[in-house]
């Protein structure tokens, strides 16, 4: 049996084709524990994720976590699931949609757009495989994560790994890193809190609150901390605050090691006690609303902050299908493509050519 995966069927004079595949975190296919058990698994046993060593961690995750926490998160997952499914896939799956009608209106109308989940379905490897299919022979990978870690972005680029390495004909790839100081990602986030505050007034403080990631990443060498820093004080910038009017925070911690601070919840119930009346949250690090977002921000966070003596809080919501998002998307997909739209096209005639000489030289038909 070869190691390599069967080549999909070839025809010579075919015209390559360039791909854009959006990746983001991923999500269970439904919320019940059965759903929740199968992707938490999956993810929990990425070592990019948790870096505790394998003998240690793995009994843990299948002897415990996986007994206990997916009845919990499905809980937490049926207060956002909709008739549409996951909020994060069908955010994702309209970005991909308006993406290609962006770049269509730009001039670029023959790119293969689309979208996959690092976790779950639709995965990197099906959605590749099908970029092959489709000939595809250049493909720019963009992991929807504003600000690189190693346990986000370079997971998305460990899994585009092992599928190439089953492949015996690899296309030409390309990988967006990040883009946390894009300028048009950091007025599109401007646009979204003015707009909000347009219609609701200004808050005494704007918390931005991004993912949560172990403060040992940072002493390892992440860059995580430096970047979620970067776009907080451009993002304030933008918006003309003072540094006292908003404060950047991070959410989601797991386990009891000690991750990066300040941790958002907290800092909450020490606003509200502190006196302050009315806050408003934003998470720059999702592009699209989630259980991160819509759950732990705009429930348990509100609640912990109106019962800590707060009577006003707002989470202003993720980036979704705002037109500034998927122009500034769309901006940093052409700019990373770069050459490979500005080449010339070949001719039909010199197509047809092409493959008469590969067919007399004995190529298959």
């Amino acid at each position: 049996m070869s190691r390599f995966l069967p080549e999909p069927k070839y025809s010579h004079g075919t015209l390559p084709q360039v791909g854009v595949l959006l990746t983001n975190l991923g999500t269970p296919g439904a919320p019940t524990p059965h759903a929740l058990r199968r992707f938490l698994k999956e993810f929990l046993s990425d070592p990019r994720v948790v870096e505790i060593p394998r003998a240690i961690w793995l009994p843990i995750l299948n002897g415990i976590i996986l007994n206990t926490r997916p009845t919990k998160s499905a809980h937490k997952y049926t207060t956002i699931w909709t008739d549409e499914g996951s909020p994060l896939k069908f955010h994702t799956e309209r970005q991909a949609k308006l993406l290609r009608g962006w770049l269509g209106q730009a001039g670029y109308p023959g790119l293969r757009i689309d979208y996959a989940m690092r976790y779950g379905e639709p995965s990197i490897a099906s959605r590749l495989a099908q970029m092959k299919t489709d000939n595809c022979a250049r493909i720019l990978i963009v992991p929807l994560y504003p600000q690189y870690a190693a346990s986000t972005t370079a997971s998305t680029f460990d899994a585009v790994g092992r599928y190439l390495s089953r492949l015996r004909n690899q296309p030409e790839l390309r990988f967006v890193r990040n883009f946390h100081d894009q300028p048009a990602y950091i007025k599109a986030l401007a646009a979204s809190v003015t707009q909000h505050w347009a219609r609701s007034g200004q808050p005494e403080k704007l918390v931005m609150s991004f993912h949560g990631v172990p403060r040992a990443s940072l002493t390892k060498g992440d860059p995580y901390h430096c970047e979620c820093q970067k776009t907080g004080r451009l993002l304030g910038e933008e918006l003309g605050l003072q540094a006292q009017q908003y404060q950047v925070t991070f959410q989601s911690r797991f386990g009891r090691a000690r991750w990066l601070q300040p941790y958002t919840q907290p800092t909450l119930e020490r606003l509200a006690k502190d006196g302050i009346k009315r806050v408003d949250v934003i998470c720059p690090g999702f592009v699209a609303d989630c259980l991160e977002t819509l759950e732990e921000i705009a429930i348990e966070c509100k609640q912990a902050f109106l019962k800590a003596g707060g009577t006003e809080f707002h989470y202003i919501p993720a980036l979704n299908e705002r037109p500034e998002w998927i122009a500034a998307l769309g901006e940093l997909v052409r700019d990373n493509l770069g050459n490979w739209i500005k080449q010339p096209q070949p001719d039909p005639t010199q197509l047809a050519a092409s493959a008469a000489r590969a067919k007399a030289l004995g190529a298959p038909a």
